[in-house]
């Protein structure tokens, strides 16, 4: 079996992680792929940048850097998994990256550090809940009983 777990450097994602973890030590069988979605750059930023370039190569950096502690966490446990940075509208892109890596389920924290817009019941692991074609698993936030 293979887990994608959508990380966007949040708490309630790494608590997702250690679930995955938690479902290996109880005996699944999987490896993970951890993924970091990084949202277009604005008209702002493309206005001001020298070089598109830049812009790619601080988009990737931050995802590299926001995917640090899921990895960390992963190799203490030692499980195999694979890393994905892309660049895109989150939901659609997690998506594209649950075929591309032949995923078989997607578990994910309910909110995260996303936009205003993620702010309403996670819009982006609603978006990923009704478009996936695989099982996907919402992990809540400690004490979030509002959802």
């Amino acid at each position: 079996m293979k887990i994608l777990l959508p990380v966007d450097g949040s708490e309630v994602a790494l608590k997702a992680v250690r679930l995955a973890i938690e479902l290996t030590r109880k005996g699944l069988q999987a490896d993970m792929v951890l993924a970091n979605v990084q949202e277009p750059a604005s008209l702002y930023e493309m206005v001001m940048a020298p070089d598109p370039q830049v812009l790619e190569n601080v988009s990737e950096g931050a995802g590299v850097y926001l995917l640090e502690g899921a990895e960390a966490l992963l190799k203490q446990a030692g499980i195999p998994y694979e890393c994905e940075v892309a660049s895109g509208d989150p939901g659609h892109t997690i998506i594209d990256i649950v075929e591309r890596f032949g995923c078989d389920m997607v578990l994910m924290g309910s909110h995260g550090k996303g936009s205003l817009r993620s702010a309403l019941l996670g819009s982006v692991s609603q978006a990923v809940l009704h478009a996936a074609q695989v099982p996907v698993m919402i992990v809540k936030p400690d004490g979030d009983d509002a959802d």
